[in-house]
């Protein structure tokens, strides 16, 4: 049996600086916050709760005073910040530079002008939230064709998107917006701009992993489910290869999913830590040498 973890899988950039920036500030000994789960993974999750990190929400932030609390990879509203000063709360902020940079053309277009601020990505989502606060709330979440109808496309539209969207997504989205606009105004210098703020670095793991999975017999997609990343990229294999399976830990592994076949890919999502992946690669080691036996 032949058994190959992706090398193009695991943390992100973004991900790797924020547990190392907690892992740095939990060696010190000292308390220290994280508003949200770090990455939407239970697992690693849980080991860094082991080494002492205590996951917070919002409301549970504003009754904090005079200590340290992380902001995630997925980067915060304004509001947050405000909370941590008038508390003084020393903030640990790991917010992806992607993310950030994102945040702020996303203020520079509500600021600057008086177009719909439309944004591409999941409702309720940490990042999404993020992002919305640049506008104070106003921008126009969505996430499906049925979602366009809240745009008004007799007023200008700038488009953006949640980082970890999909590229196909995006581009669907995008021609959807531009058909509506033709179809409902006749006014042709009408301003649309569509600004592909996907992050590279993840957008590009799609056509990686369409070849990886093309290479394998059977797919184990490894991913928490809280993360919108993990389900997208999912999707990419399992569209490639109908006998993609995904599991969140090697505990719901099962071994009829390899009987009869000669090769397994393993591979994950931006926010599965790559030790994950190595546990279940051994679990499938076991599971097929008892079929064997």
């Amino acid at each position: 049996m032949n058994i190959t973890i992706d090398p193009h899988s695991g943390f992100c950039f973004g991900v790797v600086f924020a547990i190392q920036m907690a892992e740095d500030e939990l060696d010190k000994g000292e308390t220290l916050f994280c508003l949200g789960d770090i990455v939407h993974n239970n697992r690693e999750v849980e080991r860094l709760e082991a080494k002492g990190l205590k996951i917070i929400d919002h409301e549970t932030l504003k009754q904090l005073k005079d200590t340290k609390v992380l902001i995630r990879a997925h980067g915060e509203p304004p509001e947050t910040y405000k909370i941590a000063l008038e508390n003084n709360i020393e903030l640990i902020d790991a917010s992806c530079p992607v993310v950030l940079k994102l945040q702020n053309r996303i203020r520079k277009g509500y600021e600057d002008s008086s177009s719909q601020i439309v944004l591409y990505g999941k409702q309720g989502h940490a990042e999404v939230n993020g992002l919305a606060g640049q506008t104070n709330g106003k921008a126009i979440v969505v996430n499906s064709i049925d979602d366009l109808d809240k745009v008004d496309y007799s007023k200008p539209i700038q488009f953006f998107s949640q980082t970890t969207q999909s590229t196909d997504g995006f581009v669907m989205m995008k021609n959807e917006i531009e058909k509506r606009i033709k179809n409902t105004n006749s006014n042709a210098d009408l301003f649309f701009e569509a600004n592909d703020t996907l992050c590279r670095q993840v957008s590009n793991r799609e056509p990686q992993l369409k070849v990886f999975a093309a290479q394998f017999d059977t797919i184990v997609f490894v991913s928490g489910k809280k993360s919108a990343n993990g389900k997208v990229l999912y999707d990419v294999c399992h569209a490639v290869n109908n006998k993609t399976y995904f599991v969140s830990s090697e505990e719901e592994i099962e071994a009829q999913w390899f009987k009869n076949i000669n090769s397994v890919g393993i591979c994950g999502a931006t926010s599965t830590p790559m030790w994950l992946m190595e546990e279940v690669a051994k679990k499938i080691k076991y599971e097929t040498s008892l079929l064997v036996t």
